[in-house]
């Protein structure tokens, strides 16, 4: 730690989101923090062969972790692995796929942020821990995962009420722009007609409950799927690339 010295330094818990290379050996690490949000912190000489970071902050892993305030990112100084769900998810193509979207959709829901995000954290946590278990199919993980985390974000759609206008449900129109499920009279040009147990599904995702969610069809989870994907894409104004490999699965 000899080269930090004199930094500020921390300690906290982060999954690793995603890494990029910097210079011949270090790589720049983006973290979603217990206690301090999103971070991007450098790794140095993580990807020299002597290295013992290395595997340590490969995306999916959990770690605990020591910080050093740098001028504009952040040092990492120690880790010691908690949990490492990537190699645990690498032999299931399925499972691996949702969760690189998982990883993907909590970084886009906290980027701007710049403050602790507790809650998506203990959500992408959570959503990991099923994965590797494999407690529920693996899309219907994602898309718990997605519509909790918009929920938690300030974007949770509604499957009962008008999004739009607060009429009582059931209704039959979706529409990603208008926030959910939209009366006739609300209902915008291009609006998604869901099956009722599409939208019975996608209530059960968001508030929990794996017994309704798990007894769904094949077409309602191909159906939810596609609407919560659309539903995502809307919130956050891009599409998610991860989201192309699930889609094929």
């Amino acid at each position: 730690m000899g080269k930090n010295q004199g930094m500020p330094v921390y300690r906290d818990e982060a999954i690793v989101l995603r890494t990029q290379r910097l210079g011949e050996a270090d790589r720049i690490v983006t973290l979603l923090t217990k206690q301090h949000g999103q971070l991007r912190a450098v790794a140095k000489g993580v990807r020299k062969t002597t290295s013992r970071l290395g595997a340590r902050v490969e995306p999916f892993s959990h770690i605990d972790l020591l910080l050093a305030t740098g001028k504009n990112l952040e040092i990492i100084s120690q880790v010691e692995s908690i949990s490492a769900y990537g190699a645990q998810l690498a032999s299931d193509y399925p499972r691996w796929t949702a969760g690189q979207a998982m990883l993907e959709t909590a970084e886009k829901l906290t980027a701007e942020t710049n403050e602790p995000a507790l809650q998506q954290y203990l959500l992408l946590l959570g959503g990991l821990r099923s994965l590797v278990t494999a407690e529920h199919d693996p899309g219907l993980i994602l898309d718990a995962f997605i519509l909790r985390s918009l929920s938690v974000a300030g974007y949770a759609p509604s499957f009962a009420d008008c999004a739009h206008c607060g009429e009582l449900g059931p209704h039959r129109a979706f529409s990603p722009s208008a926030g959910g499920m939209v009366c006739s009279s609300c209902r915008p040009i291009g609006s998604a007609s869901p099956r009722p147990e599409t939208v019975e599904l996608m209530a059960a995702l968001l508030s929990g409950d794996w017994a309704v969610a798990d007894a769904a069809s094949i077409p309602s989870r191909n159906e939810s799927r596609s609407l919560t994907a659309a539903y995502l894409t809307w919130q956050i104004d891009r599409q998610l690339r991860s989201l192309r490999l699930v889609e094929r699965n």
